[in-house]
């Protein structure tokens, strides 16, 4: 174990603390745990700082804070290195899990005398802890308070910020560019929140493996740049009171630092799912990601009926698209206690349209709102209904939130999804934690400002969609609804149905490319997509993934992003509002000489967005292709040998 090096030593006047220091395999990230009056952390990278000596520990109702104190029961080391395969290939077809991880057992040396390991690891592109709490002297649960875990950020750091506002939310708001210090103790920030530090160090905050616990937002304690830990309550508990409640042992999800040298490592990082449990259904041959329908509110109001489905069903099967999405109203009236979440509406017949689809080679995902599905266990009876009527999956809207109860209700519904054969897709969702692993069929997510959003708001724009790539996607797979081809300048932007977007054509097909969704939900209605141009993109464009390169990029300026399907390579590009022309490098093919298709801007697209130029040209690996885009443009290419 050369790469890894555990020391102890007593540092400090009298103070008696003693210090673990864990490195990455690479050496490059050293985390140091500092046992002493308080428990404390600190991280570098590459010999600088990126977080300076911060807390850690609980405060926990009707017991005395743990912060300190502790006497080093055991301690123990280990290097892991494994190279797993992913049932369902987000960003990679082979995954290599390589850290060291330092446990160490703690013990109060006086008081209550209560137990708590912390678990450290470091990657190459990251570090992680968590905690692990056992049971109280009294029968019956413990609550946490206050989870100490601070973030201390060294100087004021650029960093773009998602501020929710509250603690009930969907996750679906504009990152911004502030200094680390724009945070208050007011804020209750997202995540994943982007740190640049400069000279070649980028660094993200989040969690993996949520579990029976509370996700975590950001805020401050009053002092500058130094990160709090804002569990989110208990539903009918105030601020300030109970976060989570556990009568056995509870483990904290993983809190996560991303560290690289720049933007493009971490989108590149898979160490959010390494992060997880190995996959957890025993044969999951059933999981099948791909491109989705959808007879969605979005490109025209919704009319739950018969011919409308069938012509979506229709667009799937013309696309080669193996799904499509059933809206809302299939079932009749929903969110109310007449809800039956197992009957279709009476102008409908589900058995003929999954029959109809299963003509088309398509199958039938089933919107469902979540209190229909919670209300007298109603997903206990739905789920074999909708396996036994062929359906492959449930799309879930509208819980905005992620306190302790609704995290062990996602794991509820999914494991009873897994049972029955059935993928899921949550909308008015919290941020992924690589649960996906584990449960692959918890195959996307929206928590996302995603294309919904220029039907009713004036939030959108090119540099949101730029950001998405480097902030909210780092975190795991995002249901963004990507497709909209009614594009139109930003002056001939407004809130209409059907929606229209103030991107050009390209920009849009890029999204396909850049953002990370296993199963990608189409927003567009079928006249607006058929025989278009970028239709044929949309017919060969993948949604899993076994290689990502990122190219070049810096958040709300442009991305450009390189993926690997089978021995094609895939190139998406987004630009912001300012036209540009850049060149993409293209080190990243083996050697040898291509072809790539390409769909790109116009000259004319500033003004007429729809435009788009399809060509193909000739390239050698280690070449350049220059990309040329419009205001709110964009570039997508397939890349193949010659």
């Amino acid at each position: 174990m050369k790469s890894l090096f555990l020391l102890i030593a007593f540092t400090g006047a009298g103070l008696n603390a003693q210090d673990f220091t864990v490195k990455s395999p690479d050496n490059n990230i050293v985390i140091k745990i500092s046992n002493g009056e308080k428990l404390s952390y600190s991280v570098t990278y590459h010999n600088r700082i990126i977080v300076n000596p911060s807390q850690l520990g609980f405060e926990l109702k009707d017991e005395p804070a743990m912060t300190g104190n502790f006497a080093i029961v055991d301690q123990s080391i280990k290097n892991f290195n494994e190279t797993w395969i992913p049932i369902v290939k987000s960003k990679h077809a082979e995954i290599i899990n390589n850290y060291n991880e330092l446990q160490i057992s703690l013990k109060e040396k006086s008081g209550p005398m209560r137990d708590m390991e912390f678990f450290v690891r470091a990657y190459n592109d990251g570090a992680a802890f968590r905690y692990k709490l056992s049971r109280g002297g009294k029968a019956g649960d413990r609550q946490i308070v206050k989870e100490l875990t601070t973030f201390n950020i060294p100087d004021d750091p650029k960093a773009w910020i998602v501020d929710y506002k509250g603690y009930s939310s969907s996750n679906e708001a504009e990152f911004f560019e502030h200094p680390l210090s724009y945070l208050t103790e007011k804020s209750i920030a997202g995540m994943p929140m982007l740190i640049e530090y400069g000279d070649n160090c980028w660094v993200a905050i989040t969690e993996a493996k949520i579990d029976n616990y509370a996700a975590f937002y950001i805020g401050t304690n009053g002092v500058a740049n130094q990160l709090t830990t804002k569990l989110v309550p208990v539903p009918g508990e105030p601020e300030t009171g109970v976060k989570v409640r556990f009568s056995d042992e509870v483990y904290t999800p993983w809190r996560v630092l991303m560290i690289g040298e720049n933007p493009g490592t971490l989108i590149e990082s898979e160490i959010i799912q390494n992060l997880n449990d190995p996959c957890a259904i025993k044969d999951p041959s059933w999981i099948k990601p791909g491109m989705s329908a959808w007879d969605n509110w979005w490109s025209g109001e919704v009319k739950m009926e018969m011919p409308v489905i069938k012509k979506y069903i229709d667009l799937a099967s013309e696309m080669g698209w193996p799904y499509m999405l059933v809206d809302w109203q299939w079932y009749g009236k929903f969110n109310s206690p007449e809800a039956d979440i197992t009957k279709w509406a009476p102008q409908i017949s589900m058995p003929e349209i999954i029959e109809y689809a299963k003509s088309k080679n398509v199958k039938i995902l089933l919107w469902l709102y979540s209190s229909d599905v919670n209300r007298n266990a109603a997903f206990k009876k739905a789920f074999p209904l909708y396996e036994k009527w062929g359906a492959a999956g449930i799309k879930i809207d509208f819980m905005d939130r992620d306190d302790q109860q609704m995290v062990n209700w996602y794991h509820d519904i999914i494991k009873c999804a897994a049972e029955n054969h059935l993928m899921v897709d949550f909308h008015g969702a919290y941020k992924p934690d690589g649960i996906i692993r584990t449960w692959p069929n918890m195959i996307t997510r929206e928590g996302v400002m995603g294309n919904e959003y220029y039907k009713f708001s004036d939030k959108m724009s090119p540099e949101h969609n730029v950001k998405l790539a480097f902030t909210r996607m780092l975190a795991g797979q995002m249901d963004y609804t990507p497709g909209a081809f009614l594009n139109v300048t930003r002056e001939q932007y407004k809130n209409q149905t059907p929606a229209v977007v103030w991107n050009t054509r390209a920009a849009e097909l890029s999204k396909f490319v850049i953002y990370e969704s296993p199963l990608t939900v189409v927003c567009d209605h079928p006249d607006n997509i058929l025989n278009q141009p970028g239709a044929d993109f949309l017919k060969i464009v993948p949604t899993t993934w076994d290689d990502i390169k990122f190219i070049s990029g810096y958040p709300g300026d442009y991305v450009a992003i390189a993926k690997r399907s089978g021995d094609k390579w895939f190139v998406g590009v987004m630009n912001n509002s300012i036209g540009k022309t850049i060149e993409i490098k293209t080190g990243f093919l083996p050697a040898g000489n291509y072809e790539a298709e390409i769909w790109a801007d116009t000259k004319n697209s500033d003004k007429e967005p729809k435009e788009l130029k399809k060509t193909n040209q000739l390239i050698k690996s280690g070449g350049t292709i220059k990309v040329i885009m419009a205001k709110n443009g964009g570039f997508v290419a397939m890349i193949k040998s010659k």
